[in-house]
């Protein structure tokens, strides 16, 4: 299911939502705990979790750009700076598992939008099948998929 897109009063809520069989800890490890996450966003290091601390991007040329960790609320919560945007991770526990929500705060969109939406989408994917002991094909197969999708849905 594609992200659902609403214009804001500073920019565009991009929402995605997933169900998942396993407690709200066991996908909070998924997210901050550095061994599991670089097995789905591998440019991706947790420096200092904590509200006010630091994700550090492999920009693959030598360089790491910080994103701020702007709030942190265990097997919650973990939002952070994404360039001009935020990105934000809402855990919610059920009967039958956990809800993962996971929003995208976007100033603007631009060319790269899609970009961004099609990858985000595929880590969410890449997550469930982690948690599920599934196995990832081709990340850039599935990417290019929801690329064309999210590029017809934000075109004017």
């Amino acid at each position: 299911m594609l992200a659902d897109i609403q214009q804001v009063q500073h920019g565009y809520i991009a929402r995605f939502e997933r169900q998942l069989e396993h407690s709200a800890e066991e996908i909070w490890a998924w997210l901050t705990e550095n061994g599991k996450l670089g097995q789905w966003f591998p440019e991706l290091r947790v420096d200092e979790l904590r509200e006010g601390g630091v994700i550090k991007f492999d920009m693959q040329d030598g360089t790491f750009e910080e994103l701020d960790i702007t709030e942190l609320k265990p097997n919650s919560v973990l939002e952070y700076t994404w360039g001009e945007d935020l990105v934000r991770f809402e855990l919610y526990p059920e009967s039958e598992g956990c809800r993962l929500v996971f929003i995208e705060k976007l100033h603007q969109m631009t060319d790269h939008t899609p970009k961004d939406l099609a990858g985000w989408h595929v880590c969410l994917d890449v997550i469930q099948k982690l948690l599920n002991g599934q196995t990832v094909e081709s990340r850039h197969e599935e990417w290019q998929i929801w690329y064309e999708k999210y590029v017809q849905l934000v075109s004017p």
